[in-house]
């Protein structure tokens, strides 16, 4: 059997705010901003719109996308809601402290009754969790047979808007994509679909990335004031430092174990969290830059979202084809990381 994406999505904010748009209070340019991020704007979700809207929303577009590539039966979205298994959401920006979880939330506004849901919390890398936890959990039952993988972000909200390192950095948005357990064909398994996932971590950094207050360490209590530590904090040069060498690192050992080169894939697809992470770990790697796809540009780092999104363009755009070789690479809060290859 294979895991294959048949379907993607995006949910994007219309709200984009450019650099130039940005708070006077900031103190900060255009040039300024690109130069060390490589971003040109972010959008940014209404007070009203929730990760789960967000996250339903590319969901739906990913359902769609299956019915109108005929990679379906069912003729309608909500008809091929009914037939998933599971939904896993990628977020670090749930709806609510605690319970319940926000795929639950998108499983209702789906209509998608019969899927058993979950969250997946590991920052950034999400999605990359989300899309090896779901085809595990495909493979491990003979009567589940798809999924639903998303990562939908409101970051702007936790961003502190006074802190030019760290506001300037983050946007909202949702990218999805549907997996479909497909049988044995003259191909070989290990030829379709997702082909190998590389997850792990480093607990040690730890606090290198963090929101501060709201959990169980550092409740909120009664007359607290309610920006005291409410918004990401992060030791960018720590961060930087680890990013860079272990998407690098990923990226070879994959490469490695799949006896593969860079001129096999089609493209590598990484964590749109800064262009200049992207940059130096393709350098040290000796793999020219236009063989990442980058659209930080457009949508700044929208976390557990990027690689979904980016996914979703690549897919609609024509870019990617059947038979692809597309390789996702990424690091997050915790510290976490991963990367997937996936026979498109």
């Amino acid at each position: 059997m294979a895991i294959e994406i048949i379907g993607t999505g995006r949910a994007i904010p219309p709200r984009r705010v450019t650099n130039q748009e940005l708070p006077a209070l900031l103190d900060t340019t255009d040039e300024w901003i690109r130069s060390h991020s490589g971003i040109g704007s972010r959008h940014i979700a209404d007070e009203k719109t929730a990760s789960s809207d967000l996250g339903a929303a590319a969901g739906m577009e990913a359902l769609k996308w299956a019915i109108e590539k005929g990679t379906v039966q069912e003729k309608s979205p909500e008809e091929l809601a009914l037939t998933l298994d599971l939904i896993v959401l990628g977020s670090s920006t749930l709806d609510y402290y605690c319970c319940p979880s926000t795929a639950c939330v998108v499983q209702h506004i789906l209509g998608a009754k019969n899927a058993a849901t979950m969250d997946v919390t590991v920052a950034c890398s999400s999605f990359i969790y989300g899309l090896e936890t779901a085809a595990a959990l495909l493979r491990a039952d003979s009567s589940r047979k798809r999924a639903l993988v998303i990562g939908a972000e409101v970051l702007t909200r936790f961003a502190n808007w006074e802190d030019r390192s760290t506001c300037v950095l983050f946007g909202d948005g949702s990218g999805a994509v549907l997996l479909e357990k497909t049988p044995d064909t003259a191909d070989s398994s290990n030829n379709r679909g997702l082909l190998k996932t590389i997850l792990g971590a480093d607990g040690s950094g730890w606090d290198s990335l963090i929101v501060r207050r709201g959990g169980g360490r550092a409740p909120w209590k009664k007359g607290d004031p309610i920006d005291d530590g409410a918004f990401i904090a992060m030791r960018g040069q720590e961060v930087y430092n680890f990013a860079v060498g272990i998407m690098a690192e990923i990226i070879a050992k994959m490469m490695k174990e799949k006896n593969i080169t860079a001129d096999d894939l089609k493209f590598i697809v990484p964590h749109q969290a800064n262009a200049r992470i992207v940059q130096a770990a393709g350098k040290r790697l000796k793999i020219p830059l236009e063989k990442f796809y980058l659209n930080i540009e457009e949508y700044a780092n929208t976390s557990s979202a990027s690689i979904p999104i980016a996914l979703d363009e690549l897919n609609r755009s024509g870019a990617i084809n059947k038979g692809d070789l597309i390789m996702t690479v990424g690091f997050g809060a915790g510290l976490t990381y991963g990367g997937n290859l996936i026979r498109w």
